[in-house]
């Protein structure tokens, strides 16, 4: 990968569906964006489990509070814990190597009865989190790994996400369906993170197979770094591509907060380049897509959700029950449904009534 100044260009290829992959049709995804953009979807989820084991307390490492997401997720955390009567003890990394060796030796210096690995790749951080294991204090990752689930080779026995693949499709579908097949696609990731190039691999394979789509660059531009260079970054896009530049596809809402200058400064209209994100549903992302500034669709995360599942996932494994293994469904907030399912408050909230169940699960 060469390096361009604010960030790496993955692929810069204008390449069509190659022969062995099937088309993407419009009415195709049309389908799956009906599906994605349903309100209120019914509970998935567990409706039993052990009840709450006594007076835990428990460490949350977040790999940046500043990025949405992880802030929803230590949110919902605290709103499970209380109603748990368990401590919730939280250490900000702060997105740096240093940041992030300094919260692993606090949080292990609270010796805590179970951990949350969130936001911040566990592979990646495994000798940090053996020191955990080998007390056997179990561990939970939110975005921690590729998928959900337990993380091979590391002691995360459970990663809560929503499938990114099935994110990230979605993500790209609802650009095919917005551009009736003609979408010109620049993708924006962070190869920092496996869960992130996950993303930005199965919205480049849609983009892809879509035959009179163009995939124009992928381009590997840290989230951390999204705050210095990612106007720049929008400003050479521009010049590259002009107004074949149709859609961004992110990996994460917080790159469309630093574009949005530069794009009304080159005098862009709202309606001339749709930004669509493959998560989490930032409260920015939200007011974008109500006032139709740019950013038309985000793939939020059920996140204070998420933070009653790691917490109860953290409950399973402290009264040596199996984790639920539970992983909810995909959703797209756009224009038509913003309003619905905590859209009102500037986040995914699902109306499924996933709070009593979780206290009933603990208090029965």
């Amino acid at each position: 990968m060469a390096p361009v100044g604010y960030g790496q260009s993955i692929a810069a290829s204008p390449a069509k569906a190659p022969a062995s992959t099937a088309p993407v049709f419009v009415l195709h995804a049309q389908k799956i964006i009906d599906k994605a953009t349903l309100r209120a979807v019914r509970w998935s989820g567990p409706e039993s489990g052990p009840p709450a084991v006594p007076g835990k307390t428990i460490a949350l490492v977040a790999e940046d509070l500043r990025n949405g997401g992880i802030l929803g997720v230590a949110q919902g955390a605290r709103e499970a814990v209380s109603v748990m009567g368990w401590t919730l003890k939280v250490f900000d990394a702060s997105g740096s190597t240093a940041g992030r060796a300094n919260a692993f030796a606090q949080a292990l210096a609270a010796k805590p009865d179970g951990l949350i690995l969130c936001g911040s790749d566990a592979l990646e951080n495994n000798a940090a989190l053996a020191p955990f294991a080998s007390q056997g204090v179990p561990i939970v990752g939110w975005h921690a790994g590729a998928k959900p689930g337990p993380i091979a080779g590391t002691p995360v026995a459970m990663n809560v996400s929503t499938d990114p693949l099935e994110v990230a499709r979605v993500t790209a579908m609802a650009a095919v369906a917005q551009s009736n097949g003609h979408a010109g696609v620049v993708i924006l990731t962070d190869s920092k993170y496996g869960i992130a190039m996950a993303k930005a691999n199965a919205m480049a394979d849609v983009i892809r197979a879509c035959k009179e789509c163009t995939l124009l660059e992928v381009r590997d531009l840290a989230i951390s770094d999204s705050g210095e260079k990612m106007p720049a970054a929008t400003k050479d896009l521009l010049a590259r591509y002009g107004k074949r530049w149709t859609h961004t596809l992110a990996i994460n809402d917080i790159y469309f907060d630093y574009a949005i200058a530069t794009l009304t400064k080159a005098g862009v209209p709202n309606k001339g380049l749709s930004l669509l994100s493959a998560g989490d549903g930032s409260a920015a992302a939200f007011l974008r897509i109500k006032a139709k500034t740019y950013q038309t669709g985000t793939v939020a995360e059920p996140l204070k959700q998420h933070g009653w599942q790691v917490i109860d996932e953290l409950n399973r494994l402290l009264a040596h029950r199996s984790v639920s293994g539970f992983v909810a469904p995909v959703h797209l907030v756009n224009a038509a449904n913003i309003a619905f399912d905590g859209g009102d408050k500037f986040q995914y909230d699902p109306a499924n009534g996933y709070r009593d169940i979780y206290r009933r699960i603990w208090k029965p």
